[in-house]
């Protein structure tokens, strides 16, 4: 039998950080009150998902959890009278400093980079309104598109379990579809790639798929307003 297919999530784009971010945005909690209970059981039950996911998590993503674990046990403790420091400041700075950064090293990737290790790849594919709008649409963050692809799991009937077997199809057959259904469409709803009468292997082989298209860079996912419909199409 062949080994599982693992995605790393450290190679897409995201984070502990923007996980942390996305959390505290999705609970609508104040940065310098963070319930850190309610964020650390939010950050674990994600780690769990990616992990059924067959999604590798990086070092960093497994040390944050350890640094929330930490933080949490402070805060059951009674402090000494004489220490009045919150224990979640160790958490509060560095969330600050990076949403301080982000938008620099966003811009700082957008520069020219004086054309070092630059190539060009040709593409025959037609513009399309995303394209021709860019400046109108944002990219989700990953932790949004595990939202959305959640979203589809729970439209899924309870009797459809997850089966793998030996002969069901790979992310890389998946991917290739993918790309007829694209070279058609130019773009398509993230929802519109999920079959909801299928078993829940095939809706997650198209999520893995999609995943992966994303870290080669073959795929944009965009979506006009935060929390609105996610699209996706060529780069």
């Amino acid at each position: 039998m062949s080994a599982p297919y693992l995605i790393t999530i450290a190679n897409i784009y995201e984070g502990p950080m923007d996980l942390l971010v996305h959390l505290i945005k999705k609970h609508d909690v104040d940065i310098y009150d963070i319930p850190i209970a309610l964020i650390t059981d939010s950050y674990l039950k994600y780690l769990e998902w990616l992990k059924g996911m067959n999604i590798d998590i990086a070092g960093d993503f497994i040390f944050m959890a350890s640094i929330l674990i930490h933080i949490k046990s402070k805060m059951l403790l009674p402090a000494p009278e004489d220490d009045e420091s919150d224990p979640r400041s160790e958490l509060t700075e560095p969330l600050l400093e990076h949403l301080r950064m982000k938008p620099a090293v966003k811009y700082l990737e957008r520069r020219n980079q004086l054309n070092v290790d630059t190539f060009t790849r040709p593409c025959n594919h037609t513009k399309i309104s995303v394209e021709n709008n860019r400046d109108k649409w944002i990219q989700p963050s990953l932790f949004e598109l595990i939202d959305a692809f959640q979203n589809v799991l729970n439209k899924i009937s309870p009797e459809h379990k997850i089966k793998f077997s030996a002969d069901r199809k790979t992310v890389k057959d998946r991917m290739s579809e993918i790309v007829v259904i694209l070279d058609k469409k130019l773009t398509i709803a993230f929802d519109e790639l999920f079959a909801f009468n299928t078993d829940k292997s095939e809706v997650v082989i198209t999520f893995l798929a999609i995943l992966e298209m994303v870290k080669l860079c073959l795929i944009r996912i965009t979506q006009h307003i935060h929390g609105g419909m996610i699209r996706i199409s060529y780069i």
